[in-house]
């Protein structure tokens, strides 16, 4: 027979009473936990035995209901560690991406440290004094291929002048301002440049075409040429001085022979502007002045043969005879 079939199954505690047994209850375990928590020694505390007897019963309900708030403070610091390794993982992606851009420029100036060292220990034979410029492209001048550099007259360009990269001949200047020069390349239509074959001891025209590849015209040589074969300036016409590097002899799709440009090893950013006008500043005239004239005091002539008559040695003759 079940609880509720019994004579006891209609009894309904009324609920004002079970809130206060449950009153009680709390009560006395607030009494116990009080006495529990007493500051007096064991010793000479009256409810020491009390006390522990309430502890020793009331350690099994204390650790099972801890067991709850232990999972919810574990769920918290999950949360709490997964919130900041998310943080830490932003913070380090955007430290990542500062130092990626640092990589970068350091790289950066690497190289250009490394091409402004190849370009200062440019030497010409004899030595020419130079100044240091950059340049940028030339989009809106009347030339095809032309750059501006940021010197000028005020630092001394004129004209002219021979225009070097750390690689090799980049053009000449043809025009100037105080502080701006406009340099005219090698490849330009109107570039036309006296070159120098040294294998073949050969002489051309280097005319450019606007194309990465001027051509060789006017080519004067006593043996064939061959593709690799150095081009220097020739000197000639006093434009540019001899012996400055060009580029190497290639075969052009149209079968004609041209050269690639030294200069197009590498973007044309930092350039060498020489100081050359003509061969007469290489040296000046008072060195090339002879020190010892020869004499010119002539000898002394020698006397003049007495001259003879015609008709006294006729005479003579016809005595003779």
């Amino acid at each position: 027979m079940s609880l509720r079939e019994g004579p006891f199954g209609d009894i309904r505690p009324p609920l004002r009473w079970v809130a206060l047994g449950a009153l009680v209850v709390a009560a006395a375990v607030a009494l116990a936990l009080f006495l529990g928590d007493h500051r007096q020694s064991s010793r000479t505390s009256p409810y020491a035995a009390p006390r522990g007897a309430i502890e020793r019963a009331i350690a099994p309900v204390n650790s099972i209901l801890s067991v709850p708030f232990r999972w919810i403070g574990a769920a918290f610091d999950w949360v709490g560690d997964y919130i900041m390794a998310g943080s830490q993982n932003h913070e380090l992606r955007v430290e990542l991406i500062r130092a990626r851009i640092w990589r970068d420029e350091a790289m950066r100036l690497q190289l250009e440290n490394a091409r402004l060292r190849a370009l200062m220990g440019v030497r010409t034979d004899p030595p020419i004094p130079m100044v240091l410029g950059r340049t940028i492209l030339d989009a809106r001048g009347p030339f095809s291929n032309a750059r501006l550099a940021d010197v000028g007259a005020s630092r001394g360009v004129t004209e002219g002048n021979p225009v070097l990269s750390e690689h090799g001949l980049v053009g000449r200047v043809v025009g100037v301002a105080p502080n701006v020069s406009r340099i005219l390349l090698l490849s330009d239509v109107e570039s036309r440049t006296p070159v120098l074959l040294p294998r073949t001891n050969g002489r051309a025209i280097l005319a450019g075409d606007g194309g990465p590849n001027p051509t060789l015209s006017f080519l004067r040589a006593h043996d064939s040429l061959r593709e690799g074969d150095r081009v220097l300036t020739s000197g000639d016409g006093g434009v540019f001085p001899r012996g400055l590097p060009v580029g190497s002899v290639v075969r052009g799709f149209d079968g004609a022979w041209r050269v690639s440009l030294d200069a197009d090893a590498a973007p044309i950013d930092w350039v060498q502007i020489l100081f050359f006008e003509d061969f007469s500043q290489l040296s000046s005239p008072e060195a090339l002045a002879p020190k010892v004239l020869p004499s010119t005091a002539t000898a002394s002539p020698s006397p003049p043969m007495p001259s003879v008559p015609v008709t006294s040695a006729v005479t003579n003759n016809a005595a003779k005879r």
